[in-house]
């Protein structure tokens, strides 16, 4: 909002000083900072206020170290997340861009599926302790199951079929000569035309095509379209490429936000494992969004995209901030509210950005802690339907419970798994040119 006004402002009055709202750079700036204040300074007064309405967590007796003295912190913190992240952004990034619109619309779609998920929970203690009865925490008080998949499938929809179909989502291909030879499979954009441009002093030819192509890494033809999955049904099969591309966009959003939900089990350990993926996404997004960061690295180049480092900046801001309180001993909880949504939310942007098949790397925790309760409860099921009694994997599944079982310290797992987070996206940083 700032953003427009500012910049119509400048152009209508040409009042000095405001022209710096052009400037990306700029408004990253202001967006880290903005979030981080809103999440340390306004954050304090939202606690109070969920302490002020007994919105406190229950904790099931899981014989954990600690866990007991966790009972009745604030839950729905994530509405802290939330707020730091959709200010900054509305305030200071150009509405007008499709990437844009899409994340606030993940974040709020997701935030609200996570609102109510913990709003029901909330919602059945406080009837268990007005009935003078002792409440255990069950899953079943929540939103069903089912609910969050649907409505997490419908977000995947919605994106997968937008970044398909919108003329606004492109690529930029190099032109060798005096025309572009379009590869198989691929679509013009709206506007197909060669147009130039100067890089570095040299002059090179450029058109926009909407194909559907992530980046592969660790390969030097690092490009997969995703029209080749169902390019064996023959020609023209290609037209049914965005049903095959809508429903692995939908998979990967479910799959990352329900591995942010269940990574939510420790202080800290969901917000600062999202900040450090943050960061890594934030710098994929900068430089595929620069053409001559894009040109120098030789990755595609999208454009529009620059303009979504401001919501990954206040993205990163938000998830720190939080962590002023979420560290341990934890002042407050984010919940489903938050933790739903930051996995969304990751996801979201790496697809976006085309890194999508990187997420199993820089996510790596989040897919670990996905695997552990795939693991524990298949093997589980498969052993009390073999031999008539049920066994495990793990002392305690997600992981990070398996470890507090064995004796560590839940901050010695938390900084632990965040070393483990900055190797990962480490690693998917240096993919850029190691291929």
């Amino acid at each position: 909002m700032l953003y427009h006004l500012f910049t119509w402002l400048s152009k209508t009055f040409h009042i000095p000083g405001l022209g710096l709202f052009q400037f990306l750079t700029f408004r990253i700036a202001m967006a880290i900072i903005l979030s981080l204040v809103i999440a340390t300074v306004f954050g304090k007064r939202i606690i109070v206020f969920l302490q002020k309405k007994q919105i406190g967590e229950s904790v099931r007796d899981l014989g954990l170290e600690g866990q007991v003295q966790k009972k009745g912190t604030p839950t729905m913190g994530g509405i802290i997340i939330l707020l730091s992240i959709l200010i900054p952004t509305l305030l200071f990034a150009n509405l007008d861009k499709v990437y844009i619109r899409l994340m606030i619309l993940c974040t709020v779609w997701l935030g609200m599926i996570g609102f109510l998920d913990d709003f029901f929970k909330i919602r059945a203690r406080k009837a268990a302790l007005s009935k003078g009865e002792a409440y255990k925490k069950k899953d079943s008080d929540g939103l069903a199951g089912v609910t969050k998949i649907i409505g997490q499938v419908g977000l995947g929809i919605i994106i997968g079929t937008s970044l398909y179909f919108s003329n606004a989502v492109t690529v930029e291909r190099e032109v060798i000569g005096n025309e572009y030879h379009k590869q198989a499979n691929e679509r013009f954009a709206k506007d197909s035309s060669v147009f130039i441009r100067n890089i570095d002093g040299v002059e090179k030819k450029f058109v926009r095509v909407k194909t559907p192509i992530a980046t592969i890494p660790f390969v030097k033809n690092h490009e997969f379209n995703y029209s080749k999955l169902i390019s064996w049904m023959g020609p023209g099969s290609e037209k049914f490429t965005w049903i095959i591309y809508t429903l692995i966009v939908t998979l990967i959003i479910t799959a990352v936000s329900n591995g942010a939900n269940l990574t939510d089990g420790l202080d800290g350990l969901a917000a600062g494992v999202s900040a450090i993926i943050g960061i890594g996404i934030g710098v994929f997004v900068y430089v595929s969004g620069n053409y001559k960061f894009a040109d120098y690295l030789n990755i595609m180049y999208i454009p529009n995209l620059g303009e979504l480092s401001i919501f990954v900046a206040a993205f990163v801001g938000a998830c720190i901030g939080f962590l002023w309180y979420n560290a341990f001993p934890a002042q407050v909880f984010m919940g489903d509210t938050g933790s739903l949504a930051l996995g969304g939310i990751i996801a979201s942007l790496a697809i976006i950005v085309r890194k999508e098949w990187l997420i199993p790397i820089f996510c790596g925790v989040f897919l670990v802690e996905n695997l552990s309760v795939i693991i524990q409860v298949g093997w589980f099921k498969y052993t009390k339907k073999k031999y008539g009694e049920g066994q495990r994997v793990f002392l305690m599944s997600p992981l990070h419970h398996h470890f507090q079982k064995k004796g560590f310290h839940e901050n010695k797992i938390v900084i632990r798994f965040w070393i483990i987070t900055i190797l990962l996206v480490v690693a998917s940083i240096a993919t850029l040119k190691i291929r």
